[in-house]
Formats: C-alpha cells, sequence, structure tokens
C-alpha cells in the first residue's frame, strides 16, 4: 500500500513566460520625472524571496488609464504596467513615473505579488509619502488599521522609493481580498 502523496505547491515558473522585453520599466527610458521603486520581497520568515514576481499597475500622471473602463476616456499609449522579477537577493525594481490621483483616492500603484508557496497572487498598493493628505481621504488606505497603514506607504530614496513585501509575519504587508 503507497502512503501519502507529499505536499507540494505548484511552481514556481515564474521565469518561464511572465518576463516580457519592457518588464519593469513601466515608462520609457529618458521620461521626464522617471524614477524607480525598489524592494526586496521577504517571506514569513524575514529571507528574501528570489523567485517571485513583482507586478504593478498604475494611471498615468494625470490619473488616467488606457483602458475602456475609464470613465474619463482611454488615454492611448500609456500602459501603466511593469513586471519585475526578484533577484537572488528578492530584490526587484520598477521604473516608472508618479501617478495622478483616481477620483476619490490618493495616488498610488497597484500591486501583485507571485511566490512560491502562494497558490494564488497577494494584492496590495503601494502610496506615496508625497500625498500624504490624500491618503486620509482615501477609502481603500482607511479600511486599514492605521497601525498597518505604514506598511503601504513608500520610502523615499535617493532616485525614488524603497518598498519592500512581507508576505508574513512581523511588518507582514497589508494585502486585500480582490
Amino acid at each position: 500500500m503507497a502512503g501519502p502523496t507529499p505536499s507540494q505547491t505548484v511552481g514556481p515558473y515564474l521565469a518561464i513566460g511572465l518576463p516580457w522585453p519592457d518588464g519593469p520599466d513601466v515608462v520609457p527610458p529618458g521620461t521626464s520625472g522617471a524614477f524607480e521603486v525598489v524592494g526586496t520581497v521577504f517571506d514569513g520568515n524575514g529571507q528574501p524571496v528570489p523567485d517571485a514576481m513583482v507586478e504593478t499597475w498604475q494611471a498615468d500622471p494625470d490619473g488616467r488609464f488606457d483602458h475602456p473602463d475609464d470613465p474619463r476616456g482611454p488615454v492611448p499609449g500609456w500602459r501603466g504596467f511593469g513586471r519585475s522579477a526578484t533577484d537572488d537577493g528578492g530584490s526587484y525594481v520598477i521604473r516608472t513615473v508618479l501617478p495622478g490621483a483616481l477620483p476619490g483616492q490618493a495616488p498610488h500603484l497597484d500591486v501583485s505579488v507571485f511566490s512560491r508557496g502562494l497558490l494564488n497572487r497577494v494584492v496590495t498598493r503601494i502610496y506615496f509619502p508625497d500625498h500624504a493628505d490624500a491618503h486620509a481621504a482615501d477609502p481603500v488606505l482607511a479600511s486599514v488599521p492605521e497601525k498597518r497603514r505604514g506598511t503601504l506607504v513608500a520610502v523615499p530614496t535617493e532616485g525614488g522609493y524603497r518598498f519592500d513585501v512581507h508576505l508574513q509575519g512581523p511588518g507582514e504587508t497589508v494585502f486585500f481580498d480582490v
């Protein structure tokens, strides 16, 4: 009689098919106002995750999307999407510009993280300290307990911002059920 089948996760096979030529470049090189969002993805033990994928999606600097569902009309040519695999040290980089505010929301990046041990992506947001005055009016950020909101705000660095993702454990990043 055979024993039970060992528990296994699917993959990760993120390096197969998910990277794409423009990868972490939300905007073309040389775009005025461009900066980098850098960070590290950590597991529940505080160890870097060397095989995760971080995706971002955002509005353009005027708060609009190139999408037919944008009520103000699409913005042709604005991609607003970036994808970065983590390196051996769990680090990622996204090159972008500050998004504009959406109606009733503070400027932010939507973020999905795919990683080993996750059967589904986790979803979070990156808010910017430059727009702290808009944070209080943002209904999504306001729904997060005040003591945990800091896990959603990027830290300014030379040349951009830092946003680490903690999948579990102390300082766990707030994730949303979408």
